[in-house]
């Protein structure tokens, strides 16, 4: 595997320690991933002592698994007087990092004595947020131990001294905050893998593993934007072991696979064949849809909104929307779930994670359903100790951040998009609120119904169904539970379509009720960025005032 040209990461922590503007260094992100170095995939500790630590005489590694042990320098450590006494080596991070530090405070008195020379330290800690954890920050040994760690980054001798200590956490806002708040620490993140490294990694996979690769090959580097290498790696080895070949579908259902598990389950990856004409809405609106999307794919970015509220009541098919709108654009759809955690710091870890893969993906649409639910509140109260600020102040962020314009549209779902703090709908995150509503005339509801009624193979007419009694302000989820009665009625009574759904109709309830389905359509159109969305029948229910 060619080596690619150094990341910019690397590059960027090279020079903060060369300058001397820093000696310790928070690396999270991809940090459990594997990193292309002379034609194989490393684990991220190897690379650096190849890319950063080579001229260091001594390197040390502590992880919370195996303990403290050398990577370099056995020699020269065992000179030290008191290195007989390292045995065995300590496996408790306070006894670790207490050695260290003892030994670092040798060095600098052979240097004040004028006997020693300009050694080179460096200390690698895996898995950090283990070891200092965030959810212990109220726990005085915990807080001691980040106390000493800290120390290495600010306190003499250490800060006089080449000495680099590297913490690789997973998130930033997994370790204890006396370390991750530091600001003579340097914050490093280590992205998914970028192109260069994909097509890497995909060259010496195929001249590894041929047997899971077609003559052609079905995957391209841009398709696999947002996989990391050793999934990749996996993925490939599997296949090759079974004999399989990855042809180009199998690429893109991997793709989902891979880039979910990466995710823990935090996300759901949603790859649309939909497109706007599936969709059934007001004109005006496919027509603005449409119109953005040519400027996405045109790269034209000044008119392009940041973010979308779909708002309406329940069942006007919001989720359905997101995918024909992906679809239309030709890119993914990353859906949140349920980010929240009970552990503290877990939640503000997940929220990381999933930006972590949003940025990696290159274009996508984040869709977050029940935007209301989950989006959280400016001022969360003290039942949650600020859980929900802390949350709502992450996505404000990253909603905000004007480099993610043209990477990533924001596309969020409510019912009640009123109780959506305001600061998350103005423009710059939200710039479009578009309402979804119910049909408001018999030929809508025939349409719809029309449609629905297809995708069971019962083909109806809309000269037939405009004569019958149809509903108004049918939901297309409303329809589809109507469909899928007809189609029941249709493979056990055998009975005709038409007749079924007459058949049907007698007696028919709506789901939600009117009020409920009112009061919802009004908030909706209350918040409409264009009243064009809006049926001039229903428009005067912006005048209306329903209570809650």
């Amino acid at each position: 595997m060619a080596e690619s040209a150094v990341a910019a990461w690397v590059a960027e922590l090279r020079l903060a320690y060369e300058s001397g503007a820093h000696g310790q260094f928070v690396l999270y992100g991809n940090v459990a991933d594997r990193f292309p170095l002379d034609g194989r995939l490393v684990s991220l500790t190897r690379y650096l002592e190849a890319k950063l630590l080579g001229t260091f005489d001594i390197v040390f590694v502590y992880d919370p698994g195996n303990g403290l042990s050398l990577l370099r320098g056995g020699e020269r450590f065992a000179q030290w007087p008191a290195a007989e006494q390292v045995r065995p080596w300590p496996h408790d991070p306070r006894e670790a990092v207490e050695l260290i530090s003892r030994y670092l405070r040798y060095r600098a008195n052979l240097t004040a004595l004028g006997r020693g020379d300009n050694e080179h330290v460096a200390v690698i800690l895996r898995g950090a947020e283990l070891v200092l954890p965030a959810s212990r920050q109220g726990d005085f040994a915990s807080a001691s131990l980040a106390s000493l760690v800290r120390d290495w980054a600010a306190e003499p001798p250490f800060s006089d001294m080449a000495f680099a200590s590297l913490l690789l956490a997973d998130n930033l806002n997994d370790l204890h905050p006396l370390v991750a708040n530091n600001p003579r620490i340097d914050r490093v993140q280590v992205p998914l893998p970028d192109a260069a490294s994909l097509g890497q990694c995909l060259a010496q996979l195929r001249i590894d593993h041929p047997a899971a690769f077609a003559a052609e090959n079905g995957a391209t580097v841009a398709a696999l934007a947002g996989v990391s290498l050793s999934a990749l790696a996996s993925l490939v080895k599997r296949r090759a072991h079974q004999g399989q070949v990855l042809g180009a579908q199998d690429w893109i259902e991997a793709k989902k696979e891979l880039v979910e598990n990466d995710s823990a389950g935090l996300v759901e990856f949603i790859e649309s064949k939909r497109t706007l004409d599936d969709y059934h809405a007001q004109e005006a609106l496919k027509v603005w849809l449409r119109q953005d999307m040519a400027l996405w794919q045109a790269s034209d970015l000044r008119a392009l909104p940041k973010g979308y509220i779909f708002c309406g009541p329940v069942g006007t098919g919001k989720t359905y929307l997101v995918e024909c709108l992906a679809g239309e654009a030709g890119v993914p759809v990353v859906k949140l779930k349920n980010f929240r955690d009970r552990w503290v710091g877990s939640s503000e870890g997940n929220l990381e994670k999933i930006f972590r893969l949003i940025r990696g993906l290159g274009r996508c649409i984040v869709f977050i359903d029940e935007a209301d639910q989950s989006l959280g509140k400016r001022d969360g109260g003290s039942g949650d100790s600020g859980l929900s600020g802390r949350l709502y102040s992450m996505i404000a962020q990253e909603m905000g951040d004007a480099d993610n314009r043209g990477k990533v549209i924001w596309i969020l779902a409510s019912s009640r998009p009123d109780l959506i703090e305001v600061d998350l709908k103005r423009p710059g995150r939200v710039d479009v609120k578009i309402p979804l509503l119910p049909t408001t005339t018999r030929a809508e509801s025939a349409a719809l119904l029309k449609a629905l009624l297809g995708r069971f193979e019962l083909k109806l007419e809309s000269k037939a169904l405009v004569k019958l009694a149809l509903p108004l302000l049918l939901t297309p989820g409303a329809a589809e539970a109507l469909a899928v009665k007809v189609y029941r009625q249709v493979r056990t009574a055998q009975m005709q379509p038409l007749a079924a759904l007459e058949h049907c109709l007698q007696g028919y309830q709506p789901p939600v009720p009117e009020q409920v389905l009112r009061l919802q359509m009004s908030i909706a159109i209350r918040e409409a960025t264009d009243m064009a969305f809006v049926p001039e029948s229903l428009r005067h229910l912006a005048e209306e005032n329903l209570s809650p």
